[in-house]
């Protein structure tokens, strides 16, 4: 797509709304918006009042214009952004407006595109801004805009700085050699690789964490009839959302509903009572009940506390294998016998032992110490993949000084390593490593 032109869309979601945001980006933002708005002095940073015009120059809306002059604009270009009242008919007109005066609409993701290409925005910023976007929590939006600031790139630059310098000293060696600039030895190789591979691969292990906290987990509640699944799931949501009642096998189908457990969008599915029956609308809803402990991440396994556990549930509970966290409901009333040592007591019905549920299951699949960590842990699947790639060249450069092969072929497996790094802070080119090598070296002299 040409990325010269000035580009225009609308950029608040569609709808109705008080407010619409139409944004113009581009050399031409404040010509092409002039003529379709009443004249104003584009001040950079400043909003003005402005009626917007229809072809006849007739007013259409009393809008609110701001002009953010380029480099400091989110797309570092010249950047206008025009606040109508939120009426599709408005924002659709200042659209067309702004097509016939010589704007083009936007492509999908484009003014990030052009962040992104301006040096506004690294890659892993300009990812973010999609996760805060997408975000359905607050934890989910605080992670995201940690990121917008750079959490992830300054975790990244100081490897990506080290690994650079590697390679200036190895090929300052190699090209210059007739200067008298020495090449470590192994042992100091060795010593600058092992807090690369050291730093890479523990940035890529925090996506086991960063992951669930960006795509969130899938969580079946299972157990026999009348244990308190639903009033467990209800619990959870903290609304009544299943039927609850006193009848077996009320709940016939799975339910799902979407809740936040500390910070992390927790997808329940409320599942009928698991038993033996030959009525076939009930006898589907378990087959179901099955298979959604077979789909889920991990499956709260509910036992009736007031009653001693039955072989239905141990072999409930084997089904679930390692997915399963044992859930003793209606520990309020007076049990019969102590609950399975590994159990959790709570009570749908007063909320006693429900935080410590709601810690469970986040212990449960969260790596150990994961909260603790509020910065600087990658959220991307992709990120985590080309992160384990480095690792791997690392390892392969790592064995290629152990073996003592020749620094032109360990160069090889550095600038492999140095690729999927670039790939996600953006690429490195001959001339960085030029400049490294000559304000490293006195060379020439």
């Amino acid at each position: 797509m040409p990325l010269t032109d000035t580009i225009v869309a609308i950029s608040t979601p569609p709808g109705r709304s008080g407010i619409g945001i139409v944004r113009l980006s581009g050399p031409d933002s404040r010509a092409i918006a002039s003529q379709f708005l009443t004249p104003i002095p584009f001040h950079p940073w400043q909003a003005h009042l402005a009626h917007l015009l229809d072809a006849g120059h007739h007013p259409i809306d009393q809008v609110i214009v701001t002009f953010f002059e380029h480099p400091r604009s989110y797309t570092a270009e010249d950047l206008v952004e025009i606040a109508c009242h939120g009426s599709p008919v408005v924002l659709r007109h200042a659209v067309e407006r702004a097509l016939h005066a010589g704007a083009r609409l936007a492509e999908p993701g484009e003014f990030t595109l052009r962040a992104f290409l301006n040096g506004r925005l690294d890659l892993p910023r300009a990812e973010a801004v999609r996760d805060l976007i997408d975000a359905t929590t607050l934890y989910q939006a605080r992670i995201a805009a940690q990121q917008i600031d750079g959490s992830v790139s300054r975790r990244l630059a100081p490897l990506k700085e080290q690994l650079l310098e590697l390679i200036a000293l190895l090929e300052a060696g190699i090209d210059f050699a007739e200067d008298d600039v020495s090449v470590a030895p192994p042992a100091e190789l060795l010593r600058r690789l092992a807090p690369i591979i050291a730093g890479a691969a523990t940035l890529a292990a925090s996506f086991q964490y960063g992951g669930l906290v960006r795509q969130g987990l899938t969580l079946a509640i299972v157990g026999r009839p009348n244990v308190g699944k639903s009033s467990l799931f209800n619990r959870l949501l903290e609304q009544d959302r299943a039927i609850v009642t006193e009848i077996p096998g009320t709940t016939r189908d799975v339910v799902s509903e979407t809740a936040s457990i500390g910070g992390i969008p927790v997808k329940l599915y409320d599942t009928a009572g698991i038993r033996d029956t030959d009525e076939r609308v009930e006898s589907l809803g378990i087959e179901r009940s099955y298979q959604a402990i077979v789909d889920s991440d991990l499956a709260l396994v509910v036992i009736d506390a007031t009653r001693r556990i039955a072989a239905e549930d141990d072999a409930l509970i084997a089904r679930a294998g390692a997915r399963a966290l044992i859930v003793a409901n209606k520990s309020d009333l007076p049990p019969p016998a102590p609950p399975p040592a590994n159990a959790i007591p709570v009570s749908a019905l007063t909320g006693d032992g429900i935080p410590e549920l709601r810690s469970a299951i986040l212990a449960a699949v969260a790596p150990a110490g994961a909260f603790e960590q509020e910065t600087g842990f990658i959220t991307s699947l992709r990120h985590e993949q080309l992160l384990r790639e480095s690792v791997t060249w690392l390892e392969k450069a790592r064995a290629a000084v152990e073996s003592s092969i020749p620094h032109e072929m360990l160069l090889l497996d550095l600038y492999a390593a140095l690729r999927p790094i670039d790939a996600i802070t953006g690429a490195t080119t001959a001339d960085d490593i030029l400049n490294r090598i000559f304000s490293t070296f006195c060379i020439g002299k």
